[in-house]
Formats: C-alpha cells, sequence, structure tokens
C-alpha cells in the first residue's frame, strides 16, 4: 500500500496533468493558473507533505481548524530548491467574529459575500497590520443562503458592487483582488462558468487591478479553466475521499 506522500504526489501529478490539459485546450498557458489545495478536515501533516512535493497554496473553510494548522506549518520555504512561501486561502462561509482570527494566518479571504462582513475584516486586517487580498464571492443563481453576493441584487448588503466598492475603499486593510464563485447544484459547469466569466469582464471593467478569478473544483476544474479561471481548488482529486479525524 503505497505511503501518504506517494499518494498525494499522484493526485498533484494527475491534477498539474489535468490543468495543463485543460489550458492547452483553451490556448492558456499553464503558468496562469495557480492550484489551491483545499485540506479541510486533513491533518497539518498532509499540508507539510503538500510543502515538501511543491504546493504553495492551500485553502481552508474552517477558522479553528485553519488557525491551528497555520501555527503547526512552517510558511517560510524549506523544501530542496526552495521556492515561494506558503500561502493560505480562507475559502468558507466567514463569520464576523472570526475575521481577528483569520487575518491572523490568511493571505488571501476567498469568500466575502455582504459589506458588513468586509467592514469587520478591513477593521480586524487594520488592527493586526495585515492586508490580505480579497475575493467577493458571486451567487450565480441568487440564492444567497449558500454563500455569495448578488449582481444586482436588491440587498445593499448582498449586492456584489456595492460589496466590492467597500472592500476597495479599504485600501490600509484590504486588497481587492477578485472574484470567487461555486457552480450552483445542478447546473451544468460550462454555464455556470461562463455566467461567471461574463460577469468577471464587467468586474474588471470598473475595478482593473481584480484579475483573480477562483472557480472550479475536484470535478469540473476543465470548465472553469475554460471560461477564465485563474485558481482553481482542489480537494479530494488529491487529498483523496477518505474522511480523517477533525483537527482539535
Amino acid at each position: 500500500m503505497p505511503d501518504r506522500r506517494t499518494e498525494l504526489a499522484t493526485g498533484l501529478a494527475t491534477t498539474r496533468e489535468r490543468i495543463a490539459t485543460a489550458c492547452h485546450d483553451a490556448g492558456r498557458d499553464p503558468a496562469g493558473v495557480t492550484l489551491v489545495v483545499v485540506t479541510k478536515t486533513y491533518p497539518a501533516s498532509d499540508v507539510s507533505l503538500l510543502v515538501d512535493l511543491g504546493v504553495t497554496d492551500v485553502g481552508e473553510n474552517r477558522d479553528q481548524e485553519a488557525a491551528a494548522k497555520a501555527a503547526q506549518v512552517h510558511p517560510a520555504p524549506h523544501r530542496p530548491g526552495g521556492g515561494a512561501a506558503l500561502r493560505w486561502h480562507f475559502i468558507g462561509r466567514l463569520q464576523r467574529n472570526k475575521c481577528r482570527s483569520v487575518v491572523q494566518y490568511a493571505h488571501t479571504v476567498q469568500s466575502v459575500d455582504s459589506v458588513r462582513l468586509a467592514q469587520a475584516l478591513a477593521r480586524a486586517a487594520a488592527s493586526a497590520g495585515r492586508t490580505p487580498d480579497v475575493l467577493v464571492q458571486v451567487s450565480l443563481d441568487g440564492d444567497t443562503a449558500r454563500g455569495g453576493a448578488v449582481d444586482g441584487g436588491a440587498d445593499r448588503d448582498r449586492d456584489l458592487w456595492a460589496v466590492a466598492r467597500e472592500v476597495a475603499a479599504a485600501e490600509d486593510g484590504l486588497r481587492l483582488g477578485g472574484l470567487m464563485a461555486v457552480a450552483p447544484l445542478g447546473w451544468e459547469p460550462a454555464r455556470a462558468f461562463d455566467l461567471l466569466a461574463a460577469v468577471a469582464a464587467r468586474f474588471r471593467a470598473e475595478f482593473p487591478q481584480a484579475t483573480t478569478l477562483s472557480a472550479g473544483m475536484s470535478g469540473d476544474l476543465e470548465a472553469a479553466v475554460a471560461a477564465g479561471a485563474t485558481h482553481v481548488r482542489v480537494g479530494s482529486a488529491i487529498l483523496g475521499n477518505r474522511t480523517p479525524p477533525a483537527v482539535t
């Protein structure tokens, strides 16, 4: 039975090949797509192995788990040949009372979807002397119960453009990086990500610096790359489908 390092190396190689093939099919340079390995529910030891295998970006969706792992995994590059330091992405639903903790370790917060959350995150970041990148999460089907701000939403707090402007205004605490989305349940990925690409084109017209587009997971990364995703968030295709004990 292969050891854990071999399992992860195999999953990484397969995923990177999928990204390279998707980029070739879309006429894109694979260097333009960042792989964020989603390590939620997996131990810090897996993150350390991934770093040794060349992973530079990992994603987590629960603050308690992410904070503990970030404290255990050395951020500086100690692997052979050096390389960029590890970047932590917070990708889950974020409660305002968790902002002070999240800004201590997260380089990117991918799930800001309300004006009030943007304000709380900006205050926490400024207090901590940190400036995380922020992606505004888009609800492609308008169902904000699953997270995301709405393009042209009636509720200003959850309106995509109001959220983005709030983030952009917080120059001392936040840096507007772009957009993130998850394909809605039951939707064809191509339909979802084509809609996202259209929103992103309008978004970049107002915010030219916000070029990040985070979309695509283990099952639909090809469609996301075809639609212009700059970041794909992949977990099970690399780490497997097992459910290890939660980190406490």
